[in-house]
């Protein structure tokens, strides 16, 4: 990526309609950069409305990404269940990439009282093979594991840089608060998002840091994790400390923002980052 741009989690709010297509112009109204596709209840978009979104999108000038099903669990202990899982972020690969969505984001696994090491082979298996038929297909998707927000859910971000820097066609979509709210209120200051950048750079080189996909948005937590997204500037969120460390080290790449007034808090943190010193 050239620059880093700031976008919704699907069709901002004050679109005129719910549409993809209606909230990819809204989002070049609005003076934003990006829009997160949110196959979250599944892929139910046909092929050809996804050719309308890509060339919408095309010629507004939106980047757009993919957040596939919220029902994945790459650690099932069924075997049905996780074909479902493979078939879903499939499909939003398919989808997405033809719409011209390159980033795939989605929720791996959860640990079900199995260790990080276990979780993290299996997983990593997976996803291996997953990429690899996308390649063959000639399919241009990035597969994209979320940090994830709660304690019982298999993606630190430790977890989520090892499986990026150990497959090719895999990078991380970094959550910053739900990095914030799985540790019950850590990863909040300057100091912890400047490590958080460098831990990305020791894992993935300049590329990772050239080629970001980021969720920021305001959250409530307790000592489970998260419990659900609110606005920024009514939540604890250090979003302009954040901004600052993506400028200092020069963050390039996309910026989803899932609070619930989803364009009002990405245009504040598209702001926020361009107000901040290098």
């Amino acid at each position: 990526m050239k620059e880093l741009l700031f976008g919704t989690a699907g069709t901002p709010v004050s679109a005129k309609k719910r549409g993809s297509v209606e909230g990819i112009q809204r989002i070049r109204e609005l003076g934003l950069g990006c829009m997160e596709l949110e196959f979250v209840r599944g892929v139910r978009m046909k092929e050809g409305m996804a050719e309308r979104v890509r060339a919408t999108a095309e010629a507004e000038g939106v980047t757009l990404s993919v957040h596939a099903p919220y029902y994945i669990n790459l650690n099932s202990a069924e075997d049905e269940k996780i074909e479902a899982s493979i078939e879903r972020i499939y499909q939003s690969a398919r989808i997405g990439a033809l719409c011209g969505a390159s980033s795939i984001v989605f929720h791996p696994a959860y640990y079900l009282k199995q260790s990080s090491e276990e979780v993290l082979e299996r997983v990593s298996g997976l996803l291996g093979r997953l990429a690899s038929r996308l390649e063959d297909e000639g399919i241009n998707a990035v597969l994209r594991p979320e940090t994830t927000g709660k304690p019982t859910q298999f993606g630190d971000l430790e977890e989520t840089l090892m499986i990026a820097s150990a497959i090719e066609g895999v990078m991380p979509c970094i959550d910053f608060s739900h990095l914030h709210a799985r540790s019950s209120g850590e990863y909040n200051t300057i100091e912890e998002f400047r490590d958080v950048l460098v831990k990305v750079e020791e894992y993935l080189g300049r590329e990772g840091l050239e080629d970001m996909h980021c969720h920021v948005s305001g959250i409530e937590y307790g000592n489970k994790g998260e419990k659900n997204h609110l606005v920024l500037r009514e939540s604890d969120y250090n979003y302009t400390d954040l901004m600052a460390a993506f400028r200092e080290f020069d963050v390039k790449g996309l910026v989803i923002c899932e609070s619930p007034n989803l364009e009002g808090d990405a245009l504040l943190l598209q702001d926020t980052f361009r107000k901040a010193e290098m």
